[in-house]
């Protein structure tokens, strides 16, 4: 069975109605299953703590999910054009998983909400690829062959999946954008599914 790791933080519910989307196009591919795994907030006070088990919605992400994943889709909203520090901090604990080169030649893919439709989708979809190019993956995006991304009037980039929230999080996820988060999922999971056989 190929595993597809969907990893994500979230704080108004957007990127995780958009993680379950990628969900349910990953397992949409024959043998393939979706792991969906959240990061926990970053605390400014160095003695606050998070319980190893979140209270509710998804687990916590472990570094051995990471390194035995068969393929990696990372979701994030917009922080002033970049992913969220909570993902960051996640990723720049990963020097062990780049050193022992466990991702090297592993299809990887991003998706994003952000408040307007210029508040930076494109900026954080490109940085969150950063670290997905160290350590060796091979980057995805979503091909002109999905004719949505001609026609949307909400989110949508080749680059990844995306989502307009609204300025007031209002706006729930479309069904253009919720079918680009699908093909996203079925994408990675497919080229995954090729890579392993």
């Amino acid at each position: 069975m190929t595993t597809i790791l969907v990893l994500y933080y979230s704080r108004s519910g957007h990127v995780k109605m958009m993680a379950e989307q990628v969900a349910r196009g990953i397992e949409s591919v024959d043998n393939c299953r979706s792991l969906i795994r959240t990061v926990p907030a970053i605390s400014t006070v160095c003695e606050a703590t998070e319980s190893d088990i979140p209270s509710e919605g998804h687990l916590y992400v472990s570094q051995d999910d990471l390194r035995h994943c068969d393929g990696l889709i990372l979701g994030s909203p917009t922080r002033f054009g970049n992913m969220a520090a909570p993902l960051k901090y996640f990723l720049d604990g990963s020097s062990d998983i780049w050193l022992s080169g466990d991702l090297i030649g592993k299809p990887a893919a991003v998706f994003t909400s952000t408040g307007s439709l210029h508040g930076g989708q494109e900026s954080t979809l490109l940085s969150m690829m950063l670290p997905l190019f160290h350590h060796g993956m091979l980057v995805m995006g979503l091909p002109y062959d999905n004719e949505i991304l001609m026609q949307t009037k909400d989110g949508g980039t080749p680059y990844g999946a995306s989502h307009h929230a609204g300025s007031q999080n209002e706006r729930s996820i479309s069904d253009d954008e919720a079918t680009l988060c699908r093909k996203l999922g079925q994408r990675v999971a497919s080229t995954a599914s090729k890579l392993a056989h």
